[in-house]
């Protein structure tokens, strides 16, 4: 239960300073880090001259190592702490950088703004720093339709779920689950390069974010306008996305704001034949992102109050 408050305060102190410019300029963050870890360990190991097998093997063992590394630093720090309310605070503060709460709001309000002004040069610049797919080719509702995804797929990477393994584990599990997700979103990609080098790397992500993802989904489903609307499409066509878990949090979007999502996108002049969630419902427009990112807050409210509960019980 301590490791639940903990939680809750990481949650609180992130949505009101967010993680500052001027420390990231100093210090930079604890996601970059285990990003350049990873990148030297990519260069070391992952040899094209290698076969298959041999850089699946080393990609797993890579996977393995910084997960381990990163757990095993969270575990030599938490066991200096005991829970009391004051230790309680401190864990908080200390796994405050790794709960992207504010930063996540900011980045999809950006591309919001510009689009409802008709600015669509510029929403396209700031949907690309969140989304891989071709900004050039979207219009108003495939710009909306990008940001209103991402909030949903990454306010389950990247709060539901550090939040989940931090509630259950403490720090080293929210620390081990970013190294998972640094590891998948660095070399988790079916190229050439990373298709067998990461391999185990998106397999553990996968793994470690199934119950985040359908705990999300069902977070947007109880704080919805149409909460039916949300159920039904969540277990209609979260089976239908190309990830076994971004479909959930999507769906339920989807459902709750009305709007279709996923479909066929362009990634790198490809086009990716996706099917729809929510088919037959509209696009979503500029007004749309602004109504997922309150229903967003009421969702994280919500899972911030739970984790309160629990830890006053």
């Amino acid at each position: 239960m301590g490791f639940a408050g903990a939680m809750a305060v990481a949650m609180t102190v992130d949505a009101l300073l967010g993680w500052p410019n001027a420390l990231f300029a100093r210090i930079g963050h604890p996601v970059t880090w285990l990003g350049r870890l990873v990148n030297i360990l990519d260069i070391s190991f992952n040899r094209p001259i290698d076969p298959p097998g041999v850089r699946r093997i080393a990609g797993a063992a890579v996977a393995l190592f910084v997960i381990g590394l990163s757990a095993g630093i969270g575990w030599s720090v938490q066991a200096a702490l005991t829970f009391e309310w004051s230790r309680i605070v401190l864990l908080g503060i200390l796994v405050w950088p790794l709960v992207a709460l504010r930063s996540l709001y900011d980045y999809v309000a950006a591309v919001a703004h510009p689009l409802q002004s008709g600015d669509i040069a510029t929403a396209r610049a700031a949907v690309a720093h969140i989304v891989g797919r071709d900004p050039a080719a979207l219009d108003e509702a495939g710009i909306a339709r990008a940001a209103i995804e991402s909030l949903a797929e990454n306010a389950s990477d990247g709060i539901v779920a550090p939040v989940f393994w931090g509630a259950l584990f403490g720090l080293p599990g929210i620390i081990g689950y970013k190294a998972i997700n640094t590891l998948d979103s660095m070399i988790g990609h079916r190229t050439e390069r990373h298709g067998s080098f990461g391999w185990a790397a998106a397999r553990i992500d996968d793994l470690a974010n199934l119950i985040p993802a359908r705990l999300t989904g069902c977070l947007f489903m109880l704080v919805a306008g149409r909460p039916s609307d949300a159920m039904s499409c969540m277990v209609r066509d979260a089976s239908r996305h190309r990830s076994i878990n971004a479909g959930w949090p999507e769906a339920a979007m989807a459902g709750a704001l009305g709007v279709r999502l996923s479909g066929p996108r362009i990634y790198h002049g490809s086009t990716a034949d996706e099917p729809w969630l929510n088919e037959g419902a509209r696009d979503p427009l500029a007004a749309d992102i602004w109504q997922g990112l309150k229903l967003y807050v009421r969702a994280m409210v919500l899972l911030a109050g739970a984790l309160a509960m629990m830890a006053l019980a």
